[in-house]
């Protein structure tokens, strides 16, 4: 009896504590998850239970519900007051790193890759690490074509973020891979993912690697050449010089503000000081015939005169936009983008001033992969 007695109370002490163990469990979990389904699907609610095969969610909009752990993709905590808005989960998102065309100092998350379809061609980046991601740009035709690269740093502070960024290109076969461009930048993101401004400053170089719209010629005095029987000015041989290379400092002014349930502000302003120095050229050519037959003789070609032309420009690029979350995965984007800008051309003797405007209407899709 004894025996007995003893037995029924650990059973009795063991359930005690064992349901003061689950209800603790049960208690201590406070958090709110997203639980995303294989289909795409995705709940919203605090996990009341999960033996393994199913899980227990108690959302706001259907109450409790049981999910299979086989159709379950993922389950990540989430932060109401800063994920959700009018009771509809928001996110970080993952086009949240991107601006019209500058980023911010935000990494891409691991999975979060993207791409962009704009109307001058398309885009792609992959998350590579946590703080480092690749990218290739390029347009329709693929030339020109750009890797883009970004290395982030965060601090102690969350809302402060640095980063570095570069883009290298090439002309691609529209000119034999002869022309080549680049840009980099450092930055610095103040605010959250949601709502940020970033300011940035770079310096940006091109040149197309073409040939000068001068044809000049190897100076000398050249016979000519007989030819079937007909003589004919000699062919002269043509000195090639190329394009100088145009350079150019950048700053950069870029922000994001949510302004509804799926809407957001967008605006993208880049600054850029852009100086060329062009060899202005000349070359006097004389043909001369023999006094006699009247047949040509001989070409005479003078030495290559030449001149600098510096010319200094200042270009505000601005791309104000609204950008439409539709879900997680896709979003659109509209920018109503012009250029403004004046140029000051100096050579001997002479200055000349041009101002020019004009209007780049951008519109662009995101997707997540």
């Amino acid at each position: 009896m004894m025996k007995k007695t003893f037995m029924l109370f650990i059973l009795f002490v063991f359930a005690t504590q064992w349901n003061s163990l689950s209800a603790q469990v049960v208690s201590a979990d406070t958090n709110v998850y997203r639980v995303v389904k294989s289909n795409k699907q995705e709940y919203i609610g605090k996990i009341l239970s999960d033996d393994g095969r199913e899980v227990l969610l108690e959302t706001n909009t259907l109450g409790k519900i049981y999910i299979p752990k086989s159709d379950i993709q993922s389950i990540t905590i989430i932060h109401p007051e800063r994920d959700m808005v009018d009771n509809e989960y928001r996110g970080t998102g993952v086009f949240t790193t991107r601006y019209q065309f500058s980023t911010n100092a935000f990494p891409i998350e691991k999975h979060d890759n993207y791409a962009l379809i704009n109307l001058y061609g398309p885009e792609v980046h992959f998350s590579v690490s946590k703080q480092f991601s690749v990218g290739v740009m390029a347009t329709w035709i693929a030339s020109p074509i750009v890797l883009a690269l970004k290395y982030t740093i965060p601090t102690r502070n969350e809302k402060l973020n640095f980063g570095f960024g570069t883009l290298m290109g090439s002309v691609g076969y529209l000119n034999k891979g002869r022309g080549y461009g680049g840009l980099h930048w450092a930055m610095a993101t103040y605010g959250d993912r949601k709502n940020n401004v970033t300011v940035s400053f770079g310096y940006a170089y091109l040149n197309t690697g073409m040939n000068t719209g001068e044809q000049m010629y190897e100076p000398g005095t050249f016979l000519a050449d007989n030819k079937y029987g007909y003589w004919e000015f000699p062919q002269l041989t043509p000195i090639n010089y190329k394009t100088p290379t145009i350079k150019a400092p950048v700053i950069g002014i870029a922000g994001i503000a949510t302004v509804g349930k799926k809407a957001s502000f967008v605006v993208d302003m880049m600054f850029v000081f852009g100086k060329k120095v062009d060899v202005i050229r000349s070359q006097s050519i004389v043909n001369s015939y023999d006094q006699s037959t009247g047949y040509p003789a001989a070409t005479t070609v003078g030495p290559v005169s030449s001149f600098e032309q510096t010319t200094h420009s200042v270009n505000c690029l601005i791309m104000p936009g609204m950008r439409f979350q539709k879900s997680e995965h896709t979003a659109f984007q509209v920018s109503l983008a012009g250029i403004i800008g004046r140029s000051v051309t100096q050579n001997v003797g002479s200055l000349t001033v041009n101002r020019y405007s004009f209007p780049v209407p951008m519109c662009t899709w995101f997707y997540k992969f």
